[in-house]
Order: C-alpha cells, then sequence, then structure tokens
C-alpha cells in the first residue's frame, strides 16, 4: 500500500480510503450484512488501509455503526472520518448533538476528520455561518473530540477561497473527481496550494468505471489493465489528492483495489498525454451522469431512483443491453406482484429528488428516459 501526506495534519494515510456508503445489505433488507461487512473492512486494514470514511446517514443511518464494530480491534491504528448533516442543523447546539450522536455510534472517544457534509457555498452561509458552527467546531477539536475539523463540498470550487478566508481552520476536503469529471481539479489545485489536504470521492464514477469497459483499450498503451485500475490510477496520479474513497462491497473488490493501489500509481509524462487525448470520447458516457450517492432518497413513491439509474449506465455506457434490461424487467415485476410503488409510473412529479441532487440531474425526465429505453 502506498501512503500520502495529508496536507498539513500529520495525518500519513493509505491511498486507496474505505467510502462505507455502499455495505452489502441481507437479500431482501435494508440490514447491512455485518457477517459479510465486519470482514471485509477487516481485510482491507490487514492489507494496509488506514482511512474509513462514512456518514451519519450513510446506509440507512447503519454504517458508523458497523464501522465502529469493525475497527474496534485496532481503533487506535486507523483514521475515521464522518459528517456531520449540515441541512439538518437548526442550531449552534445541533453540532455537539451529531457529534456526540456519531461518536456513541462509532463507539469511540474521538473522531479524525469531522465533515461538513456536502457543503456549498448556500449552507456555508446560511447554516455554517449563521449558526457560528466553526466555533463549535474548534471547541470541539480543542477538547480532543475530533482531531480536524474537515468538509465535504458538492458546490461551485470558485468559492473557495470565500470560504477558506472565513473559515482558516478548515483543514481537509473531500470532493468528487475522476476521470469522466474533472471540474474541480482547479479547485483541487488551490486548495492543495493552502496547505490543506485532498480526498477524492466518486474516483470510478460511482461504480460507472468498476464494470468491464473498452476503455483502456482505447487508451492505446497506457499501463492498466482494466477499467477500474485506469479510474484508480487516473485519480493518484494527481499529486494535489492523498487519498481516493472507494465503496468497496466484497473482499474481492478490496483486494483488487489494493493490489492496484500497491503499485506505482502516477501515470508517466506520455501515458498523461494520452489519457487526456482520450477524454473527448468520454463525453458519451455523461449522458446521465448519477454517482449512486442515494442523496434523492428516500422516494415518496418508493422508486429506485439510483438503481434505476444504474440499469440505464450498465445498457449505455456499458452496451451490457440485454442483462440491463432483465434486470430492469425483475425490478418492476416483483413490484407489480407485491402491488407496491416503485415503478415509474408512480412519480407524482414533485420534484424532491431533484432538490435534492448533487450533480443537479433532471431526474424525472431521466426516469422516463431510462424506462422507456430499459423496458422489453
Amino acid at each position: 500500500m502506498q501512503y500520502r501526506k495529508l496536507g498539513s495534519t500529520g495525518m500519513e494515510i493509505s491511498t486507496l480510503g474505505f467510502g462505507c456508503m455502499r455495505f452489502p445489505y441481507i437479500e431482501g433488507t435494508q440490514t447491512i450484512d455485518e457477517e459479510k461487512t465486519i470482514p471485509m473492512l477487516r481485510r482491507a486494514y490487514e492489507l494496509g488501509v488506514n482511512y474509513f470514511d462514512t456518514a451519519f446517514y450513510y446506509c440507512d443511518g447503519n454504517s458508523e455503526v458497523t464501522l465502529g464494530k469493525a475497527v474496534k480491534p485496532f481503533r487506535d491504528k486507523v483514521y475515521l472520518s464522518t459528517k456531520i448533516p449540515v441541512g439538518r442543523v437548526e442550531s449552534t447546539a445541533d453540532y455537539r448533538k451529531f457529534l456526540e450522536q456519531s461518536l456513541k455510534k462509532l463507539d469511540t472517544d474521538y473522531i479524525d476528520c469531522y465533515h461538513f457534509w456536502s457543503i456549498n457555498k448556500d449552507t456555508f452561509d446560511e447554516k455554517m455561518l449563521k449558526y457560528d458552527l466553526l466555533s463549535e467546531a474548534v471547541k470541539a477539536k480543542e477538547e480532543g473530540l475530533i482531531k480536524h475539523i474537515s468538509f465535504s463540498f458538492h458546490g461551485n470550487p470558485d468559492d473557495f477561497p470565500y470560504m477558506i478566508e472565513r473559515a482558516p481552520m478548515l483543514e481537509t476536503l473531500l470532493i468528487q473527481y475522476n476521470i469522466l469529471d474533472r471540474s474541480n481539479e482547479k479547485g483541487i489545485e488551490y486548495i492543495a496550494s493552502t496547505g490543506r489536504g485532498v480526498i477524492a470521492m466518486g474516483p470510478v464514477g460511482g461504480g460507472r468505471l468498476a464494470a468491464p469497459t473498452e476503455l483502456a483499450d482505447k487508451i492505446g498503451s497506457v499501463s492498466a489493465k482494466a477499467t477500474y485500475e485506469l479510474a484508480l490510477r487516473f485519480v493518484l496520479g494527481n499529486p494535489n489528492i492523498s487519498c481516493a474513497l472507494s465503496g468497496m462491497r466484497t473482499i474481492e473488490e478490496v483486494e483488487n483495489n489494493v493490489k492496484v493501489m500497491s503499485s506505482d500509481i502516477p501515470f508517466t509524462e506520455e501515458e498523461n498525454a494520452k489519457i487526456k487525448e482520450s477524454l473527448e470520447d468520454l463525453k458519451k458516457f455523461s449522458d446521465l451522469y448519477c454517482t449512486g450517492c442515494r442523496y434523492c432518497m428516500p422516494c415518496v413513491k418508493n422508486i429506485d431512483i439510483p438503481h434505476i439509474f444504474y440499469l440505464y449506465t450498465l445498457y449505455n455506457v456499458y452496451g451490457l443491453k440485454d442483462h440491463a434490461k432483465a434486470m430492469y424487467k425483475k425490478y418492476c415485476d416483483k413490484l407489480t406482484e407485491e402491488q407496491k410503488d416503485g415503478l415509474v409510473s408512480s412519480c407524482i412529479n414533485c420534484g424532491a429528488c431533484e432538490k435534492k441532487c448533487p450533480q443537479k440531474l433532471e431526474i424525472r425526465e431521466k426516469l422516463k428516459l431510462a424506462d422507456s429505453i430499459l423496458r422489453p
């Protein structure tokens, strides 16, 4: 495993971080399958992963609990990251309330990186500044409840100078960056130039680059044998990024990703040039760029929006047309048989999903498109 310094924090973290948003569930339930998840997390630790990232609401609010159980035997040897749901804050006291709940769920005395979750300029102004949450974060750090004050970002990176000027105590950034989406590249460069650490989320495009594609072959002689390897090495080829989070779901995925991250990560100048030349070809990947973050959920009519968009990606991006259609039929047939909501036709056009989508997708229209294509 390769390790890098996380800005000026003094932390040296694994270049592969474990994103704890997509733990496997027991089939047919919303319950984390801990018999699979805990061994997977511990295997990652055995292979050198020392940075684990979760959040208050991941996995229906249970991710922190499972992660805490998994790392309990070696808590002092790993770094735990979690997040306060800033959008739910309605008072200054809410900062400590959410922090204490996360500490209890993780069963730990401290959190290494405590993030203001999913920040943009509006939430920065209307929540963090309005309720003086930054002062609360400083107090928590002074008390040893958190080690570093962090933030995850879903906004315009042009706002970074404004935010850093008003919040110099922010130490690390979590932001989306991958070979499909380089829109945050200049913002990442700016944050790194201030001495702050940067961690990338979505390095394989919310799973879109985890499936087999011809991308690596199209690029030519780039030394990446699989698309997910290309995607991970591309992200870590950026010297301003310390770690790439991957939401792994099986021990095999953990072992494959660790193998990639244990190699010489940065590409050569020639390989970088070939990748950049190929980026124009990637535009076709962006017809419906859902990362699978599930911020749009729950849907009031129980439509599994991320799952439907994932099936559309299988069809449209990877060319797995028969497989995608078969999976969609299975999804629709089960709902029809059980006489439950969840079909695209159940949509009442409320638009709540679109208000919560970090990617600002036109979800309602895209659902209709996906439905029309995937139905047999």
